[in-house]
C-alpha cells in the first residue's frame, strides 16, 4: 500500500529542495491547483462572510492604498464594525458591497 505523505513530511522536502525547483513548484501548483474549477466569489470567500478585517487587511482587500483606505474611512464612506482600542475592524460583508459599489461606479 503507498504511503500518503503528510503536510510536515511535505513541508519538510520542500525546505530540503533546491529553491529554483521550490519556485517550480509552486508555479505548477498555482496554475494547475483550480484548473478546470469554475469557483465563485462564494465558494473561495464565503467562509469570511461573518469575519472582521483590520484596516489594513481591508485596504489590500479593497486594492487601495492605506492613505485612501483611511479617506474612505473618516469621509464617512466606509465605517468601522468595531473598534477595539485603537484598532477598527470592518466587516467583510460591508467592504465586499463597498468594493462592488465602487467597480460598478467606474465601469
Amino acid at each position: 500500500m503507498a504511503h500518503a505523505a503528510t503536510a510536515e513530511e511535505l513541508f519538510h522536502d520542500l525546505k530540503r529542495m533546491p529553491a529554483i525547483e521550490r519556485q517550480k513548484f509552486f508555479v505548477l501548483l498555482s496554475t494547475n491547483a483550480f484548473r478546470g474549477e469554475d469557483l465563485s466569489h462564494e465558494e473561495l470567500f464565503g467562509h469570511l462572510s461573518g469575519d472582521d478585517f483590520t484596516a489594513e487587511e481591508a485596504g489590500e482587500y479593497l486594492e487601495v492604498s492605506m492613505s485612501t483606505f483611511r479617506r474612505y474611512v473618516a469621509s464617512g464612506k466606509l465605517q468601522p464594525s468595531a473598534t477595539i482600542g485603537r484598532n477598527q475592524l470592518f466587516s467583510v460583508a460591508d467592504l465586499k458591497s463597498f468594493k462592488k459599489a465602487r467597480k460598478t461606479a467606474k465601469g
